[in-house]
């Protein structure tokens, strides 16, 4: 088998050594085929190992290995979306999945991007992410502002996760650095955290179902852990960040609950840098469609997208090889 790190110098050298054998064949007549983008090789940012993001990036590397001629895709596990997008401004990954809140902060230049604003189009907008909101039954938690002096896991820094914790928690009327005893942790410390009793809620906001919830509920006693609905709080997001997040749900069998869990939700996309080839963006795009079924097999949440929903990625402008892609077909 070849070793990893030389079949990334071969994706990588493969273009240029085609030109020139095709110069060679053709005595300098031919027109050379050109490079591909980045020497062929693109990195997917995602998130947490056991997060949704991993999954459905780690299925679309996979896509775009199989079927995109001339590339190879890495996969890069993250801190998630405001992570991806400040990587994607400093090149360090090529495709990104963020939440539209993140992005449409990125866009304006506010928060983590007021230095600079990364230059992002759109590739599609594929699935909505739900918050889920755990807490331990004994730990007295009916309201989100019961989370007052509890010690709360906000998620991994610079996730999408977190970045929406932080909204809810204000809107609940908590301060997230005094009222809660706050907590930055990864998906997988954070339900180790809730089963061990060192935590007494998470936010995780993300895809249905998402492994390290499941694992979670799988794993701890039976009662010990429950949702928290947190629908109440979207008419006090509205008022902030008008249509930006929707009401949602988690149906009860994602996770085996005794009933659905109404939450809040916001949409969930793929982002590139604005000088991505065209040609580049419009293949990245059909690959979602023309092999969907091969994507919804390493995540469900992939079998959801279609192309009129899909081509509505504000607050991120379309790249213009994906819009091409959505106006042909």
């Amino acid at each position: 088998m070849i070793p990893a790190v030389v079949r990334r110098w071969l994706a990588r050298a493969a273009p240029a050594l085609l030109v020139g054998a095709g110069q060679l064949a053709g005595c300098g007549t031919a027109d050379p085929v050109p490079p591909a983008w980045k020497g062929g090789v693109l990195t997917v940012g995602t998130g947490n190992t056991t997060g949704v993001f991993y999954q459905v990036g780690g299925g679309y590397a996979d896509a775009i290995s199989t079927h995109l001629s001339g590339y190879e895709a890495l996969v890069a596990p993250t801190a998630g979306s405001a992570d991806n997008l400040l990587r994607l401004a400093t090149g360090d990954v090529d495709v990104a999945l963020t939440f539209a809140d993140v992005a449409a902060d990125a866009v304006r230049g506010a928060g983590v991007f007021a230095a600079a604003a990364p230059p992002i189009r759109g590739i599609a907008a594929i699935y909505r992410n739900y918050t889920h909101l755990i807490v331990r039954a004994d730990a007295d938690i009916q309201t989100v502002g019961d989370l007052r002096g509890k010690r709360v896991s906000t998620g991994t820094p610079n996730s999408g996760t977190e970045f929406l914790a932080l909204r809810l928690l204000r809107a609940a009327g908590l301060d997230p650095e005094r009222d809660i005893v706050r907590e930055k942790l990864s998906l997988t410390a954070t339900t180790r955290g809730l089963k061990d009793g060192t935590l007494d809620a998470t936010f995780w906001i993300g895809g249905v179902p998402t492994v390290g919830v499941t694992e979670l509920f799988g794993e701890a006693p039976k009662g010990s852990v429950r949702f928290l609905p947190v629908d109440g709080l979207l008419p006090a997001l509205e008022r902030e960040y008008p249509g930006t997040y929707v009401k949602g749900t988690i149906p009860a069998a994602a996770y085996k609950l005794p009933a659905d869990v109404p939450t809040v939700a916001v949409s969930n996309l793929i982002v590139v840098d604005q000088d991505m080839p065209d040609q580049l963006a419009y293949d990245l795009t059909a690959l979602i469609f023309r092999h969907r079924a091969e994507l919804a097999a390493a995540h469900p949440e992939w079998g959801t997208v279609e192309p009129d929903t899909a081509a509505q990625t504000t607050p991120v402008p379309l790249h213009d090889g994906a819009q091409r892609y959505y106006h042909s077909g």
